[in-house]
């Protein structure tokens, strides 16, 4: 009964939203760069910030989820890295970054908010800030870009949702009251955020073309959403996260492989058929396996 509820009042949602977006893409020629950019650099700066102003996540929280999230990653990429012993080596570096990188963005928002209510979304965009900052942190390292991590940082610094976040945090710490009208057209972007992302995670899989299921895209598949909740568990219990926090971190780690982990392979040589197709395999896994993690979220709840 609980995984028939979460199916059909968190996922069917998300669904129901990123399939509108698919068919859209199959029957029309979308922009799809132009509807990441405002997604990205408008909508996702603006929810950030509203959480920022409103949230009530204290600083233990976000240190922990901090430190959870970060060693979960560098585990993954191991995995990732292990799992497809015997592939080539251009293979195994994207398949660490494909298993280190999930959706916390598309899908995590949105599915957070639905599985936790704006107390879990708050702890999810705290994730979803965590997660763009270690993958353009992460992925130039293990492609070996030529950057390095001056240039990894520069392109952290570029992202509006950082520095959404530095101004939000320079308003609480001051205390400065916004007026009425910013406050509002804030709220109105932030808004339009959730159903906007999931719209475009629906136009990039509706405009995916044939799927291949090889043996190393099933397996960093079934490690991104099987495997990486079973172990954000102990992990989760172990820094000292409990409720709310504990269950969007688990919750977190159920995500999909991120469409950043695509552009990511583009970008760096990597290996993109097998990234492009891990990609949409594990985001169909997800719609049920995050089904079953957020059924289960309650038990994770009275641990500790």
């Amino acid at each position: 009964m609980a995984l028939l509820r979460a199916l059909f009042d968190v996922i069917l949602p998300v669904v129901l939203v990123a399939g509108v977006g698919a068919v859209l893409a199959r029957r029309f020629t979308l922009d799809r760069a132009t509807i990441t950019k405002i997604a990205l650099n408008a909508l996702t700066p603006a929810l950030a910030l509203q959480t920022v102003l409103t949230t009530k996540v204290s600083g233990t929280v976000g240190i922990r989820l901090a430190l959870g999230f970060v060693a979960l990653t560098l585990l993954a990429a191991g995995l990732g890295w292990l799992g497809t012993i015997g592939s080539p080596g251009r293979t195994r570096r994207s398949a660490a970054v494909a298993v280190a990188i999930g959706n916390n963005g598309n899908m995590g928002l949105p599915i957070g908010m639905f599985a936790l209510g704006q107390e879990g979304l708050d702890q999810s965009v705290l994730i979803f800030v965590l997660s763009v900052v270690m993958t353009f942190l992460l992925a130039p390292a293990l492609y070996g870009a030529h950057e390095g991590w001056r240039g990894a940082v520069w392109n952290v610094l570029r992202l509006p949702t950082i520095w959404a976040i530095a101004i939000g945090l320079g308003i609480r710490f001051t205390h400065v009251t916004l007026p009425t009208g910013v406050s509002r057209g804030i709220e109105l972007l932030s808004a339009a955020t959730l159903p906007m992302i999931l719209l475009t995670l629906g136009i990039q899989l509706g405009m995916t073309g044939r799927v291949r299921v090889t043996r190393p895209v099933l397996t960093a598949s079934m490690l991104r959403v099987l495997v990486l909740p079973a172990l954000a568990i102990p992990l989760g219990l172990a820094i000292g996260l409990r409720g709310v926090p504990l269950q969007a971190f688990v919750l977190s780690s159920a995500m999909p492989t991120a469409v950043n982990a695509f552009i990511l392979a583009t970008e760096y040589d990597g290996d993109v058929e097998f990234v492009a197709h891990t990609v949409t395999v594990s985001t169909l896994l997800s719609f049920v396996t995050a089904g079953v993690t957020t059924a289960l979220l309650p038990w994770t709840g009275g641990l500790g």
